[in-house]
């Protein structure tokens, strides 16, 4: 491999393995200096950082607080409760499961708690914004139980709610899951609640993509209409990679057993002490400002990028995330981001609705706002980026690798001026 400089602020693993900490001293440095619009993806705070690399890793918790398989959990009991404390807090819930491992084995958990193989479940198409977890056929979700999913309209790309219930009540699936990974607009939680009790299903919000938004007031909230919530902690809710399982108290015990021992053994503490850490600066008024920053900046990236002839799916945004897609840009989804990387803008390709090309070669792009909030970028920022990207689109159509190298340059600058929470200068 190249030779890489090491990292002067990690010395120990340098002395140990200096790959491996050249490696990570690269990748310090290029989220330091690009522009992140990948709208999965936000930096965490110094703090959460130190609760993931503490000596909580060193003991194993299978089971819940006053309930292990393992002695010596006075203090891991105590960083579990705190974080599912701060969880029903914040979010206002009856219970939540701190444990699974990410999205995917919490959703998988939700499987487990409320239906058998074979039974049907639904949920929004992949191409469509869905996840594939959500029943697709490629996961295991869509391979273990029968999956029905709805879409959007072609001519408005919004939920059809009038042919989500149609669906619903023809297929009579156990579990219905509301949220998705590409939706750029405001989650009707109520209409879904309804379905979901007409058609005697369980209500399942996944709010992975917007659970930051939802703790800072920014997005509405699904608990008083889902039976279940399902999300990850990090996203929006700047914190570690990890999930929760939060829900009504009738299905706490459902939840509880379908993770431990359901499908998993001894959580990760130092992710736990992690979450508990973000879920205290999500409390905090200054992450308000954030989560409602997060929308003000995406909605004005939005205009600028429309104001630049760019087609948004919906025509713009609720939330943090702006789906484009460039069929009449004539430069593919995957050739654009590829490109633009190349330029320090990171973006990733994506499907749009009644996409006609392949899912490995889409004809969008999927842009969002929760990194270069994090960075303090404001909405007077947000021209210089509609700009970047169109420059970047353009050059990506005409092959100009000169104009993808100018760009860079002023993505660094920008960059420079707006340090990255927990990245050492």
């Amino acid at each position: 491999m190249t030779s890489l400089p090491l990292p002067a602020h990690h010395p120990a693993l340098a002395a140990t393995d200096p790959e491996l900490a050249a490696l990570v001293g690269a990748e310090e440095r290029l989220q330091a200096d690009t522009l992140r619009l990948i709208p999965s993806e936000n930096y965490v705070s110094q703090a959460v950082l130190e609760a993931s690399g503490t000596v909580l890793q060193n003991k194993y918790s299978e089971g819940y607080p006053g309930r292990r398989y393992y002695e010596g959990q006075r203090h891991i009991d105590q960083v579990e409760l705190l974080a599912i404390g701060r969880a029903k807090a914040l979010f206002g819930v009856d219970h939540a499961n701190v444990q699974p491992y990410s999205g995917s084995p919490a959703n998988l958990a939700v499987y487990l708690a409320f239906a058998q193989p074979g039974d049907t479940v639904m949920g929004m198409a992949l191409p469509m914004g869905g996840h594939l977890t959500h029943g697709w056929g490629v996961s295991a979700t869509g391979t273990w139980f029968r999956g029905v999913q709805y879409g959007v309209r072609r001519d408005t790309g919004l939920i059809d709610f009038d042919e989500v219930r149609d669906l619903a009540l023809k297929e009579r699936p156990k579990v219905i899951f509301c949220g998705g990974t590409a939706l750029p607009r405001t989650i009707d939680f109520a209409a879904f609640a309804e379905i979901a009790r007409e058609a005697g299903a369980v209500l399942v919000a996944d709010v992975a993509h917007i659970a930051g938004l939802i703790a800072g007031g920014a997005h509405p909230s699904p608990v008083p209409h889902a039976d279940v919530i399902s999300t990850t902690t990090h996203k929006t809710l700047r914190g570690p990679r990890g999930a929760m399982l939060m829900c009504r108290e009738e299905h706490a015990k459902a939840i509880d057993k379908a993770v431990f021992p359901g499908l998993q053994g001894g959580p990760h503490n130092q992710t736990t002490a992690a979450i508990a850490v973000a879920l205290h600066e999500a409390s905090r008024p200054s992450f308000r400002d954030y989560a409602h920053a997060v929308v003000a900046n995406a909605r004005a990236l939005a205009e600028a990028l429309l104001a630049r002839g760019f087609d948004l799916v919906s025509g713009g945004t609720d939330n943090h995330l702006i789906l484009m897609d460039l069929t009449s840009k004539d430069v593919p989804g995957k050739v654009a981001a590829k490109a633009l990387d190349r330029a320090g803008v990171v973006v990733n390709y994506n499907t749009v609705p009644y996409d006609p090309r392949k899912p490995f070669d889409p004809s969008g792009i999927r842009i969002g706002t929760p990194s270069l909030t994090s960075r303090g970028l404001g909405t007077q920022h947000m021209t210089a980026v509609a700009d970047w990207i169109d420059r970047g689109v353009g050059a990506a159509r005409d092959g100009d690798e000169d104009a993808l190298l100018t760009i860079r340059a002023e993505v660094a600058d920008l960059m420079a001026a707006h340090p990255a929470p927990g990245i050492p200068a």
